[in-house]
């Protein structure tokens, strides 16, 4: 309320000047509805002439001259490129509009006497609710949010304590109208309740429609359609993301898992079941959360008691049946054990809560490894996860519709005046320019809309063969048939790909223990030979791990290791015989491709990190940089850390500086770093930690290298669609959007840099996090797209740079099979892919 309105409103006075004028419209802003005379909160100075240019002389003439104020918005940020022939596309992204007269208004909630509880500060509250308009947000501790602004800066209202009947005093101060980029986490938080109004679970982060599950009993698997939402602020304004999404559960559940390995291996039960059930995530569909196993009770039964919060004691059998009506079988199953961490009451720190878990209600989500090595289980699940693109936007347009028929669903978003569009957005996005892959002797193959050159591949010369003079196969008895047959592929196959391969040591052992092999290792590794072939009879962990460490840390050696089953398809021999003596190459440090980078002494870094899924074991840096300008040749290297930040970095890119200047003679004049595995709120600490690590580095070094850090977002819910002659399809490799859609104060784009046969294609977000070497967007977008071309353990574009697939897989080995640093001597071979 301006002055000069409350000037009008004492009609029966001359109309004060100066400061009493605005002191009397202070007090009339202090008002209480309803009420006649204004409270005296304080008292008011004798009204008297303000001087001209007279500074406030009390807070409260202070506090209303400075009213309370939005905060001032960031700079929209752009990075937006221009090369490229232009594509019109559409995204999953739905414009969302307020109405007129309507927002987000912050208000400060006190009460006198002070009330500890918070459900008592809710029921206070919610008592006077109705003379605020009726819609709230409220945290139950001093943070209220309205959908209107309240006609007065402090509102006091007079309530009754619920259980004492004491007079309680509530105080509401208006504090800011926030800004729709303020208010993402509101509006979120009311997209929850939608799902919840048009009866959606919530499994995980998403929402799932159990209704509609699909059974795959053949596999004793079912699958849950469901919807992944989130709001926020994007350079075209306030939009929702909103996309299909999936989760397969298994039927089984824990107690029948247990039971199946009692039966296979009783001996080594205890362990087989902590193996399979530790750091595994559960669902319970009696209230249909999830829950990640962190250890299991085995002294402790359904038999056990427990207090409530009511301070009696209960059994798990009686509690399940008096809360759920659900009566437990076995009596004598352990109990599965879930740290959950709260917060202590009335502090900022955390302790451990813990949550017991019947073993017969828990049933297992996700698949096991072994199912993902099938393929008959992959193909039947991939019928119902890997939707076309116009499944998609039909699912989306049934959610807009379900949301705008839903009254609840509906009255929610109008009592905030929030309106969603019916339709997506429709965007210009850019393609780019095809690439050209180089093979051996000069060979050149223009790539198509498959971005696949397998076939040239077989038919080409390698960019940089390796003559392979020794080397040796290791293998159990009963494969030595496979053994002899690939050796002889492979001495066929090395004129065909430009150099020469020479008979191997043929080691045989009478059984395919784990000591044997390790045995092998020791007995024939020397300093003559270059690589050591593998041959297992099954897939075994143990096996793969303990050869692994000998071969990386004891004895470091290149090493190739494969299963007999591989070899025994006589049909696809070829194929797989190449497919080894590629990676053999590789791991040889030779070159199989490149594409053609304009980017002279640039350094090219790829950084990933491994998390243990049980959190036990450290977490593993991967560092992997360029050392040539074909960017054919990569220097590797690890760091065991405790999170996912590393404050290790330095130490690794010194050593790749060293490295780089030692194969290309000096120092890189611009470092390009893609960093994998950093989640949205994990990019701000990225940019305080890691980015100075580069940049100290640098000056320590005495150097004019300039630093683009980029972040690599794979694991997003953006999905972009082109239009065809069939209706929505995928859009072609190379495809840019870089405006819009991407965030409104990051400098960011969306980039798809490969072809799918099935489902639907996911771009990946690239964010540049800092760009001293003021690399321009066209530049860093082809740099980018190139570099998902030169992945050699695939002949065609992967979907994240090479140098941070590379980091992923060496990350990956590390941290799950040898556990410690590998050899320095292996660091410029790609001995880990």
């Amino acid at each position: 309320m301006s002055v000069l309105m409350c000037y009008r409103e004492m009609a029966d006075k001359p109309p004060p000047r100066g400061r009493a004028a605005l002191l009397e419209a202070f007090k009339s802003r202090l008002t209480k509805p309803g009420i006649d005379k204004p409270l005296q909160e304080e008292e008011a100075p004798k009204p008297r002439a303000l001087e001209p240019q007279t500074e406030p002389t009390t807070k409260i003439e202070e506090a209303l001259l400075k009213e309370p104020e939005s905060s001032p918005e960031l700079s929209v940020c752009s990075f937006k490129g221009t090369s490229g022939s232009p594509i019109y596309v559409t995204a999953n992204y739905i414009r969302l509009s307020i109405e007129k007269n309507k927002g987000v208004f912050e208000y400060d909630v006190r009460f006198v006497p002070e009330v500890d509880a918070k459900p008592l500060r809710y029921r206070i509250l919610n008592s006077k609710m109705e003379e605020m308009g009726g819609v709230r947000i409220f945290d139950g501790g001093s943070v209220l949010y309205l959908p209107i602004q309240l006609p007065y800066v402090k509102t006091l209202f007079k309530c009754k304590h619920p259980i004492s009947q004491d007079d309680v005093e509530m105080s509401v101060s208006f504090k800011k109208a926030k800004r729709l980029g303020e208010c993402v986490h509101l509006f979120n938080v009311l997209f929850k309740r939608v799902m919840n109004a048009l009866e959606l679970s919530r499994v995980g982060r998403n929402y799932f429609d159990g209704s509609n599950a699909t059974l795959i009993p053949q596999h004793r698997l079912e699958v849950l359609p469901g919807y992944a939402v989130a709001v926020d602020e994007y350079e075209g304004g306030l939009m929702l993301c909103m996309d299909a999404q999936h989760r397969v559960l298994r039927t089984d559940t824990a107690l029948q898992l247990m039971n199946d390995i009692m039966r296979r291996t009783p001996e080594k039960f205890k362990t087989d079941v902590s193996k399979h059930l530790i750091g595994a995530i559960v669902l319970t569909k009696y209230n249909n959360k999830t829950y990640i196993i962190d250890d299991i009770l085995w002294d402790h039964s359904p038999r056990d008691k427990f207090k409530t919060h009511t301070g009696n004691e209960i059994s798990f059998i009686e509690y399940y049946k008096n809360n759920y009506g659900l009566t437990i079988q076995d009596y004598e199953q352990p109990l599965l054990l879930h740290l959950q961490k709260v917060h202590k009451s009335k502090s900022a720190d955390m302790e451990e809560r813990h949550i017991c878990l019947v073993p017969e209600f828990c049933n297992l989500t996700g698949l096991t490894d072994e199912m993902r090595s099938d393929f008959r289980i992959m193909k039947d699940v991939a019928q119902f996860t890997r939707i076309t693109p116009a499944q998609r936007l039909q699912a989306l347009k049934k959610y807009v519709n379900n949301v705008k028929n839903c009254e609840k669903a509906k009255r929610i978003l109008t009592d905030w005046g929030m309106q969603i569009e019916n339709a997506t957005i429709d965007l210009n996005a850019r393609i780019l320019t095809p690439e050209i892959i180089i093979f051996g002797q000069g060979v050149r193959h223009q790539t198509d809309q498959k971005t696949d050159w397998t076939g040239q591949l077989s038919r080409n010369t390698v960019l940089g063969p390796v003559d392979i003079h020794s080397w040796a196969i290791v293998y159990a008895e009963k494969d030595s048939r496979v053994a002899r047959e690939l050796a002889e592929n492979m001495m066929r196959l090395g004129t065909s790909l430009g150099m020469e391969i020479r008979k191997p040591r043929m080691h045989s052992l009478n059984n395919d223990k784990t000591n044997s092999f390790v045995g092998a290792c020791n007995q024939i590794i020397n300093d003559t030979l270059q690589v050591v072939v593998f041959i297992f009879p099954t897939i075994r962990q143990d096996l793969y791990s303990a050869v692994k460490k000998i071969v990386c840390v004891h004895s470091p050696i290149p090493s190739q290791c494969i299963i007999s089953k591989t070899l025994n398809n006589q049909k696809r021999i070829r194929a797989v015989t190449l497919k080894i003596a590629l990676q053999i190459i590789c791991k040889l440090g030779g070159a199989l491709w490149t594409v053609h980078i304009p980017c002279k002494s640039w350094m090219v870094i790829g950084i990933d990190v491994y998390h243990s899924a049980t959190g036990g074991k450290q977490s593993v840096c991967a560092f992997v940089a360029n050392l040539n300008d074909t960017y054919s040749r990569w220097y590797s290297t690890v760091t065991l850390q405790d999170r996912e930040i590393s404050n290790h970095l330095r130490i690794c890119f010194v050593k790749s500086l060293e490295k780089y200047r030692e194969y290309y003679g000096s120092y890189p004049d611009k470092v390009v770093v893609f960093r994998d595995g950093i989640g949205e709120g994990q990019i701000s600490h990225c940019r305080e930690l890691e980015v100075p690590q580069f940049e100290d580095t640098l000056k320590q070094f005495q150097l004019d290298t300039k630093l683009c850090f980029v972040v690599v977002q794979k694991r997003i819910n953006t999905r972009i669609f082109a239009s065809g002659q069939r209706g929505p399809e995928n859009p072609p490799p190379g495809t840019i959007v870089d405006d819009v859609i991407t965030r409104r104060h990051l400098f960011d784009f969306y980039l798809v840099p490969q072809s799918v046969g099935q489902g639907t294609v996911t771009p990946t977000h690239y964010i540049i996090v800092s760009n001293t070497a003021a690399i321009k967007p066209d530049h860093l977008q082809k740099l980018a797209y190139k570099l998902c071309h030169l992945y050699y353990n695939w002949s065609g574009t992967i979907r994240v740079p090479a140098p941070c697939q590379y980091a992923h897989k060496l990350a990956y080995l590390v941290g799950q099979h040898i556990g410690k640093v590998p050899s320095e001597t292996l660091n410029t071979y790609l001995y880990y892919l």
